[in-house]
């Protein structure tokens, strides 16, 4: 029997769609999330039976199975390398490590302190990881495009990102915020563990991934919810001019396994389409897909981030990937979901 999949952070926005990508392929799954905004599996494993264990809760279907421990990635890890857990992990096939403190922009700016607790996610997850590599066939480290330097994403000075602008042997300039500088930090230790400790690592630079499920922290949900309502004026934070690479969730899934099958010494790759649009850009499209034309009012006192980012895409479509959702597409599925809950 193939070894299961361990998938940390797997009750999150990326995670369900991982997981569900997992299961469909037939692979069983272990998770580990303390669901500090992921959804409990209860919620959206529904055509599975569960049965509880002291430790963990196991969901199966059929031959397959997902076990679930709520815990703490910090302390999963840290009750693992001190051998102090009552779990017995199996040996993995692949490893996916999502697991961290994310938000949308409120929580980035609002909080970076709270955010940096992901340097000691990713520390332990790694120490954990080269601890246990003959137990692990290859892992998947999802870093971000946050941890490109912010200077090159300004509304006067701003390209396509290609992966070589991050390169450890130079100049690495500003990330964004502790989150970016954790990926960054998360990245590089994927490179040690390849080089070092001869794991099979990929790291991916996911662009703005939304989908119809997301927390309405994030602004493609949120303005969705505002157009389904049909408000006028839609508001929208800083000017709306700031741009964005949007990639529809299932894409960004799919994306990771090809990144995963052909990299292996920890280097990133992005996920992005390369085209910069505005969030003004989504109001409208969202609004013409619901057929009104409400005026726009800026809420200038919130955070924003960066002006423009979004991806150069060479490298990911030279191995294999392109986008199968259009915008158009994508945003017309998030909208549809925002109606259903109104």
């Amino acid at each position: 029997m193939k070894n299961p999949v361990l998938v940390t952070g797997g009750c999150g926005f990326v995670g369900r769609h991982l997981i569900k990508y997992l299961l469909n392929r037939g692979e069983s799954v272990w998770v580990v999330d303390n669901l500090f905004t992921g959804w409990h599996p209860d919620k959206w494993l529904l055509e599975f039976e569960k049965t509880m264990e002291p430790e963990y809760s196991v969901y199966k279907k059929g031959g397959q199975e997902l076990v679930f421990i709520e815990k703490d990635a910090l302390d999963f890890f840290l009750d693992q390398l001190k051998s102090r857990s009552q779990i017995k992990l199996p040996e993995f096939s692949d490893v996916f490590h999502l697991a961290s403190i994310v938000g949308g922009r409120l929580l980035i700016d609002g909080d970076p302190v709270l955010v940096a607790t992901d340097f000691a996610i990713d520390s332990l997850f790694f120490v954990w990881a080269t601890r246990n590599k003959d137990k692990i066939s290859r892992i998947m480290y999802a870093s971000s495009s946050a941890a490109y330097p912010v200077n090159l994403q300004s509304k006067e000075k701003h390209i396509a990102l290609p992966e070589e602008v991050i390169s450890f042997g130079g100049n690495l300039g500003q990330p964004d915020m502790t989150y970016g500088w954790s990926k960054l930090s998360g990245e590089y230790l994927s490179t040690l563990a390849a080089k070092h400790y001869g794991l099979h690592v990929a790291c991916v630079r996911p662009f703005s991934g939304y989908g119809e499920d997301q927390d309405l922290t994030y602004p493609v949900p949120a303005i969705a919810a505002r157009i389904a309502k049909r408000e006028n004026p839609i508001t929208v934070w800083g000017t709306g001019e700031q741009g964005r690479d949007f990639v529809y969730i299932d894409d960004c899934v799919e994306a990771m396994f090809v990144v995963l099958d052909k990299i292996s010494d920890g280097s990133g790759v992005n996920i992005g389409t390369g085209e910069l649009r505005s969030f003004n850009e989504i109001i409208k499209i969202l609004a013409k897909i619901e057929g009104y034309n409400p005026t726009i009012k800026q809420l200038l006192d919130k955070p924003v981030g960066v002006q423009s980012r979004y991806a150069d895409p060479k490298k990911i479509y030279s191995l294999g990937w392109k986008p199968k959702v259009s915008l158009e597409e994508g945003m017309s599925r998030v909208l549809e979901m925002a109606k259903k809950r109104i």
